[in-house]
């Protein structure tokens, strides 16, 4: 084994120790100190809760996941889309970049009984909101990366006679996937976000419409399950991410998270 691969065998060690660290001393505080379970169940009485037929996790698991999923995506489709055009375009970029950042500063919150009256209930508008809270921050930090070019490459290229696609292909979006990725890193905690604010508003589906639900019963094992779910969904998407960055982006150049 090479000695990268020794160094992330190593830490991954590490964090799985430091997890299982935590939970351990989770179940022995509740267990030690009887914590009611409505206030602090313990981790093994959040986990029975998954054997329920009637909370149906794989279905509700399955909604949030498509809602997160298509969120990220859209965001990160338009918002590096919509980062070329600015790069392309400085007029464009002039006209409309200080219009998103407005557009940005309204609560997602706030959007969401619009969405449902404009777009009704469904999946659809939860993957709006989603949308809504992880596109900025690509759109901005993939923009960023396009424009910072070293100026001595720009005078090779001109003194070249290269065009400007040959410019964006060879110097532009190479040097800017640093950026882009750091942006989708951004975006993915962000979209999970997003798709619990769309449920908790409205929603017929999905672990946030299941944690509204079990909230009135004070089900809390239900509740801190669909937390755990929902993080697994997070770090299912970042872990994408980054296996994405590791493709396509020499570790020396990349941003840290």
């Amino acid at each position: 084994m090479s000695s990268d691969g020794m160094r992330t065998a190593r830490s991954l060690a590490i964090i799985v120790i430091v997890h299982l660290a935590v939970i351990v001393l989770w179940q022995v505080l509740v267990d030690a100190f009887q914590v009611p379970k409505f206030v602090l169940p313990s981790p093994l009485a959040v986990v029975k809760t998954l054997a329920q037929s009637n909370y149906a996790w794989l279905s509700n698991t399955a909604v949030t996941a498509v809602e997160i999923l298509g969120g990220f995506a859209l965001g990160a489709l338009v918002g590096v889309g919509m980062a070329v055009l600015f790069c392309w375009s400085p007029l464009l970029s002039l006209a409309l970049l200080p219009l998103f950042v407005t557009l940005n500063m309204i609560p997602k919150v706030a959007l969401g009984p619009l969405f449902i009256v404009w777009f009704s209930y469904g999946i659809f508008p939860n993957i709006l909101i989603a949308f809504s809270i992880c596109f900025f921050p690509i759109l901005l930090t993939t923009a960023r990366g396009l424009n910072e070019v070293e100026p001595d490459l720009l005078d090779l290229v001109k003194s070249l006679r290269g065009s400007r696609w040959t410019l964006f292909r060879k110097i532009q979006l190479p040097g800017a996937l640093p950026y882009v990725f750091s942006g989708m890193k951004v975006g993915a905690v962000l979209a999970v976000a997003g798709a619990v604010v769309g449920e908790f508003i409205a929603s017929e589906r999905g672990l946030g419409y299941l944690m509204i639900q079990v909230q009135s019963s004070l089900d809390t094992p239900a509740m801190l399950m669909a937390v755990v779910l929902l993080t697994l969904l997070g770090v299912a998407l970042y872990g994408l991410v980054l296996a994405l960055e590791r493709m396509f982006v020499v570790r020396d150049v990349r941003l840290q998270q």
